[in-house]
Order: C-alpha cells, then structure tokens, then sequence
C-alpha cells in the first residue's frame, strides 16, 4: 500500500475534455476535486479536431472563451464530397446550439480546458499514472494508486500514492483502464470505430490553406471518382488555421470487433490521387499517421455503479454517426458533476446512491435513443456498396440532405424546433435506449 497522498471530495482520473468539464462543474460547486493524469501538458491525442456546433455550446455552457486571436478557428457549415456529389450545408440556426462549428488541434483544446477547470478550483496533478482502483470490503470503489512518471510514461522511483474520494470518475479515455479493473468490459453489441489522421502545413498558394467549411468524404477512391477501385472508409479535412490542415480517415463496425484494414496504404492511396495542388504531399506532412480506436454509443456500462462513475470514451459516448467525442464527453461532465453535487449534499449512503442513479438514466434520456439510431446507421454504411448507392443518389435531394445533415451532426433542437428536428426526435424516443 502507498502513503496517503490526499483525500478529495471527488477524484478524477484523465483530463481530456470529459475530465476537465466535470472537474470545471465540480470546483464551481465548491467540491474538492483532484484530477491525474499521466502525461504533462501540452500533449497530443488523435482526434479530427473538429467541433461540432454542440461541442462549441458545451464550451460556452463551461465558460470558455473561443476567440479567433486565440487559436479557435471558426468554420460555417459542412461540405460533403461523395457520389460525383458535392454539397454544402450551413449549420443549422437552432435555439439549443450556435450555428458554427470550431477546429483546435486537441494539444490546444486539452490544456485550455483543464487549465480552465484549475482557474474553476480542481487541483491538476499532471505526470500521475493511475496504477488501481481502491475498493471496500463490498467493492465500492473509494480511490485510486497513483505512481509518478516522467514525460515518456516511465516511473520516477517515488513510493506509491494513495487518492481517496466519495466519488471517483474515470475519464481515462478509450483504454478505461480503471473500469477495466473492476470488471466493467466494453460490450460486443455496440459499434466500434478507428479513425487514422495526420497534418499537412499547406502554402499560401494551396486552395486548402483556408476553409470556412468541414469536409466530409463520403468515398475514397484508388485513382479517378470514376474507376472501380472504391477504398472503405471516410474521409476528412478540417482547416485548423494558418494552413494547418488535419486530414485523416475512419471506418466503423457495428460490432466491437474493429475493422482490419491497412489504413497506412489506404491513407496513402487517397493521398496519392487528391489534386496537386492541394500540398497534400510528403514534403509537406506535419507528423506520423497515428490512429486511435472509437467505443460508440455506451459500450461500457453502468455508466455509474459501486461509487465509479464513467465519463467520455471510457463509457463509450461516442456518436456513431461522425465519430463526435468531445461534445458528448463535456456534456457527461456537466450531468455527472451536477448528480454528484446533489449526491454528497445528502445526509447518508443509501440516501447518495440513489441520487446517483440519476446519472444513467439521464445520460440515456439523452442520448440513449440517438445512439440507438446510430447503430442502425452503421449496419447500413460499412458496406461500401451500399454506402456508394445512398451517396449517388441521396446527395442530390436537398430535403434529404438536410435531414441527413441534422441527424449526423446532431444538429436539431429536441424541443420545439422544425418539422425535421421533430421527426429526429421523435425516432429517437420510438427505439430502445441504447
């Protein structure tokens, strides 16, 4: 057993986005929280970098500010490239969402956002590798071991702390190493996706070194969009400023079983027949391809359980729709920090738990249906034959479009709204929760 290093109101262990928003609405309560994470910031993560526009009103709920002085850079709508198709799309004017989306490269927008929590009032202990779980003679979860580590991940030869909380919340990303270790696998019935992305610093001359728009392709192709060669997969180039480019790849199994596919050869094959004078080019590459995995529409669960409380990838909260991460996990750090506070204001055990039960079942409420629809979606789109058909001929109704726009980019007011938010809504409440 390590030496007691700190007893919190709430631990927090990763400090990705999910992290930092529930360690932000924590410390604003006037909670206790220490949030651990391994590495020392700035640090990287795969990841598109784009924000959606309900990631963009997930920030502004936290307070955070976006200006384009700082870094964000500020896009208008979707361009979507499939089928012999092109098409753009604003973001649509909703009352619950601004209408513009955000890029910010994740080794920017992780270390705003926890620097923002620590302005809040958490305590960041950055260079702390979460080693397991502490648990009770009834296995509630009480607290973490921690080791310190250096910049590469490597121990520092200090003894083992201890952390002890009432609540413990892993926000450790994909791996859920904490829940991991208490026997709360990933489930095999929910979708799965690997996105792969790299950067390109494009010249002024480049029609890429600007874009007021997200792109979206639908089809890859090994040579001409007329040639039989369709590669699997999807597509996309977000312009993060200064001609930065983040242009990456992704394809998606509807089971948990991930897609085998050499995405450095298929990656490489898109490269190879984008235009010329895009600079999409070796020359002008910024970093390795590097790939990260996408648990999707809760596939880890409970959600909440044992005094253990899931947030963002750890809990699978990723839309099987787009691969959207971020808005998801700074909305469960919002709902999960409020369940808490009204749990520990309570005057004795049975009394918080059933507080806490709020947090699945508001989590589902939300989102549950939504997901549910995703997997569907996604028994349709790994087919690439099937994909090539809804592309060629759906992409030419604007009607549809728009629909398809609202769904996908969770762009639609669940209240009031138009009549294709409604229909959204709608679906989502018909099917079960997910």
């Amino acid at each position: 057993m390590g030496t007691a290093a700190r007893t919190a109101d709430v631990v927090v262990v990763g400090a990705g986005p999910g992290g930092a928003a529930t360690a932000h609405y924590l410390a604003q309560r006037g909670l206790d929280v220490v949030v651990l994470d391994k590495a020392t910031f700035p640090r990287d993560k795969i990841c598109g970098d784009g924000l959606t526009p309900r990631a963009v009103a997930e920030l502004i709920s936290m307070g955070v500010p976006t200006r384009e002085e700082d870094g964000w850079v500020r896009n208008t709508g979707l361009r979507v490239v499939g089928g012999g198709h092109t098409i753009e799309m604003d973001w649509p004017d909703l009352e619950t969402v601004p209408s513009y989306g955000l890029v910010r490269t994740r080794q920017d927008l992780d270390e705003t956002l926890v620097r923002h929590a620590v302005t809040t009032g958490a305590t960041l202990l950055e260079g702390h590798s979460v080693t397991g779980a502490l648990r009770d003679d009834d296995g509630r979860v009480t607290g973490v071991t921690a080791k310190r580590v250096d910049g590469r991940g490597r121990a520092v030869g200090e003894p083992e702390m201890t952390f002890t909380a009432p609540f413990v919340i892993d926000a450790g990303g994909v791996s859920a190493r904490l829940a991991t270790s208490v026997g709360r696998e990933k489930r095999s019935d929910r979708p799965m996706g690997v996105a792969v992305r790299t950067y390109f610093q494009v010249p002024e001359t480049s029609p890429r070194y600007t874009d007021p728009l997200m792109e979206s392709h639908l089809e890859l192709w090994d040579g001409a969009p007329n040639a039989s060669d369709l590669l699997p997969g999807y597509g996309w180039i977000f312009a993060a400023g200064g001609g930065l480019a983040n242009v990456g790849l992704g394809s998606v199994s509807s089971t948990a079983k991930a897609t085998k596919l050499d995405y450095k050869d298929i990656f490489a094959r898109w490269m190879a027949n984008v235009p010329d004078e895009w600079g999409f080019t070796p020359e002008n590459q910024v970093g390795d391809l590097r790939s990260a995995a996408l648990p999707m529409a809760f596939n880890r669960q409970p959600l909440y359980a044992d005094g253990l409380l899931l947030v963002g990838d750890s809990g699978g909260m990723v839309s099987p729709y787009n691969g959207e991460g971020i808005a998801y996990a700074m909305q469960a750090g919002r709902i999960g920090a409020d369940v808490i506070s009204q749990a520990l204001a309570r005057p004795n055990a049975a009394s918080r738990e059933r507080a806490m039960q709020a947090y699945a079942r508001t989590m589902k409420a939300e989102l549950g249906g939504y997901y549910s629809l995703g997997k569907q979606f996604v028994r349709i789109i790994e087919h690439p034959g099937i994909m090539r058909l809804c592309t060629r001929y759906g992409l030419p109704r604007p009607l549809l479009m728009k629909f398809v726009h609202k769904l996908l980019s969770d762009s639609y007011d669940r209240t009031g709204g138009d009549a294709l938010d409604r229909i959204i809504t709608a679906l989502t409440k018909v099917v079960p929760k997910a």
